[in-house]
């Protein structure tokens, strides 16, 4: 039997990427970024389609010349459904469709988020596709089943139960705001470039996170809220530059420390809650967010206090990639859930 060769397309934001998987491996993956952004502070919706079908036939080329493949050689084409920016979605549900009927191959809708998730079974490079199945050895840097999820991006923050590839089920989520939204807006009060989130990380690795004080939502369950910690932040700077203008200036990395600090504390405390209560001992990370370096050491040291497994995707599978659609795509396949041609792409959708 031929190995399974999904062609996968990401589209849902403001990066045009494409990934070729052979098996659970990665043979390429690439990300076409949009600059145009930064200077509005945020990403413009209608630009970000124009640049997606700006760059969409050069990165699917691009991916294929580095995997060494020609189209003939594809199984079936992904692409991300849904959630995300309409115009962004519709560049490359419609490019996947038309290369599928171009092509007479099947069509896997797949789901941004729970890809995200997903992103955490992707086979370390050069492994033998015909070799073990996931999760069966230790070698692998890969969850068993079932496993926790904590999923973290601009847009979502959630706590999931992946019972399997295709079983997923979300126990906890954020009422408002996401933590991604939370360093970037943090960032804008700051006076830092969009996006801000990663120069957080980065002041804060020089900066103080006990020198200032900001405070933890009560939220019942394992639910999670930014929108006090925002408005917290917000009223904090405002006191403190009507005092002294040159404040943020003069403190900036002990701020971002703060900030961070803060935002990592409530993620893996509701995160801690959630692994007690379902008394599962893998635990992983995934989404934009889960780049952060902060992030990623202070969930490592909570596995190691508590002797839980963790598990973090590499960095170039955590932002939005097309590689993460390209393994939940091969799940579907196998599962033989293929999507019809009249599929739509949906702004906002249920899992």
């Amino acid at each position: 039997m031929n190995p399974v060769t999904i062609l996968a397309i990401e589209s849902s934001c403001d990066e045009t990427s494409c990934a070729i998987s052979r098996e659970a491996v990665i043979l390429s993956n690439i990300i076409a970024g949009q600059s145009v952004h930064e200077q509005y502070g945020g990403v413009v919706p209608e630009l970000a389609s124009r640049a997606h079908m700006q760059h969409i036939v050069p990165v699917v080329d691009a991916a294929l010349r580095k995997a060494g493949l020609e189209l003939s050689s594809i199984t079936a084409i992904a692409f991300t459904q849904s959630p995300g920016l309409i115009g962004s979605l519709l560049v490359g549900s419609q490019f996947a469709k038309s290369l599928a009927l171009a092509l007479d191959l099947p069509l896997l809708a797949v789901h941004h988020m729970q890809a995200h998730v997903l992103a955490n079974l992707i086979e370390p490079a050069g492994k033998d596709p015909s070799s073990a199945a996931v999760g069966t050895t230790a070698a692998h840097a890969i969850p068993r089943f079932p496993f926790l999820c904590l999923t973290v991006s601009g847009g979502h923050t959630q706590i999931v139960v992946c019972k399997s590839p295709l079983s997923l089920e979300v126990i906890g989520e954020t009422l408002d705001d996401a933590a991604g939204e939370a360093f970037d807006k943090s960032a804008k009060l700051l006076g830092l470039p969009y996006p801000g989130g990663p120069l957080i990380d980065r002041y804060a690795a020089q900066g103080d996170p006990a020198r200032f004080s900001f405070p933890e939502p009560r939220i019942p369950g394992l639910d999670f809220s930014f929108s006090g910690l925002k408005t917290a932040i917000l009223y904090f700077l405002q006191e403190q530059v009507a005092n002294d203008p040159a404040f943020i200036e003069k403190n900036l990395a002990d701020i971002c420390a703060s900030i961070q600090s803060r935002i990592i504390s409530i993620l893996l405390h509701k995160f801690e809650k959630a692994a007690r209560q379902t008394g599962i001992k893998d635990l992983c990370i995934a989404g934009g967010v889960s780049a952060n370096s902060g992030l990623r050491k202070a969930f490592r040291d909570m596995g190691e206090r508590q002797g839980w497994n963790t598990f973090i995707p590499p960095f170039e599978y955590c932002t939005d990639n097309a590689a993460m659609i390209a393994i939940a795509g091969h799940y579907k396949y196998l599962a033989g859930d293929f999507a019809e041609l009249s599929v739509s792409a949906s702004a906002r959708a249920e899992w």
